[in-house]
């Protein structure tokens, strides 16, 4: 937008994964001028699922990235109009809805957020210096790149089992850290990994320091009840350690719990009117793609009625 333009619309929606898929198609068929605003691969991190076993109406399952296609292709037939740009800001202007991108400004009736979550980094020495280098997020996105090598995986919930499971499809071996001697994941994915030759486990411990020269070589791990620290000879450490609610840039325009996660009502609203929140950026007990999907079409449904009283 040239010369410091701005655009209208009935509805915002910041965020591209399936929550704002979903209220994308949701008030596009609705006959609201809709736009959802997004700086990444639209799908968020169903796009690096290798398979989405518990998606309903798929009975063998269907790889994230093709999910991710359809839903798109599904809202796109409605109308709703798709943004490539990143988010720097958002404000009032009386009851509008400002949406600040680095190209443009955006206004609107209604603001739907669905800006979902990242991955929580560990902390220690040599993480970020190897990020990229042996250092890695995401089995699907990387795990080609460990043919044959020796990894390990740190975490003990969904993400950390089926990621470790889909890393023996290249690796030698993955040693699984776990600061606890139990893990926290759904128990098929804990029967598949005790099952798996391929996966160890290392219970009651968690890295300390990541090391190498041009990659990662070895990593220095602390047992949590002995005290004892243990040199582990390995080529790739993958991190599931939680997940982090991308609102940094709400703090301030609406109401969410200690750790950044917004709180809403039944029906998506926050503390703002006509500001709604869908999936997994909202403090809920379960994130999951159906539930962002609910989510979604909750937060919709309840922004036509918004606009309909607001007349």
């Amino acid at each position: 937008m040239e010369g410091g333009a701005r655009k209208t619309y009935d509805v915002i929606i910041v965020g591209g994964g399936p929550a704002g898929l979903t209220a994308g198609l949701y008030t596009s068929r609705s006959r609201l001028r809709s736009v959802l605003i997004d700086n990444g691969l639209l799908g968020g991190q169903m796009t690096t699922t290798e398979l989405v076993e518990n998606y309903p109406g798929f009975p063998h399952g269907i790889a994230g990235d093709e999910l991710s296609r359809l839903m798109e292709e599904q809202a796109k037939r409605f109308g709703l109009e798709m943004v490539s740009q990143y988010v720097v800001e958002v404000k009032l202007e009386g009851d509008k809805k400002v949406v600040k991108t680095e190209e443009g400004t955006y206004l609107s009736d209604a603001l739907i957020i669905c800006t979902g979550t990242e991955y929580r980094k560990l902390g220690v020495p040599g993480e970020k210096e190897f990020a990229g280098k042996g250092v890695s997020y995401c089995a699907t996105c990387d795990g080609a790149f460990f043919q044959g090598n020796q990894i390990v995986v740190v975490g003990g919930g969904d993400s950390a089992l089926t990621e470790a499971l889909y890393l023996t499809k290249f690796v030698k071996e993955v040693t699984i850290i776990h600061r606890r001697e139990a893990l926290r994941g759904t128990k098929i994915y804990q029967e598949k990994v005790f099952e798996n030759p391929k996966i160890k486990m290392l219970w009651d411990s968690v890295i300390q320091e990541i090391r190498g020269d041009n990659t990662v070589h070895s990593i220095r791990v602390k047992n949590v009840k002995t005290g004892k620290v243990t040199e582990h000879d390995i080529q790739g450490v993958f991190l599931f350690v939680g997940l982090l609610p991308r609102t940094q840039f709400l703090r301030g325009l609406v109401e969410m719990d200690e750790d950044g996660y917004i709180l809403t009502g039944d029906d998506g609203e926050t503390s703002v009117k006509g500001i709604f929140a869908a999936g997994d950026c909202r403090k809920k007990l379960v994130r999951q793609i159906a539930t962002a999907v609910g989510d979604g079409a909750t937060a919709a449904c309840a922004v036509e009625k918004y606009l309909e009283l607001k007349g």
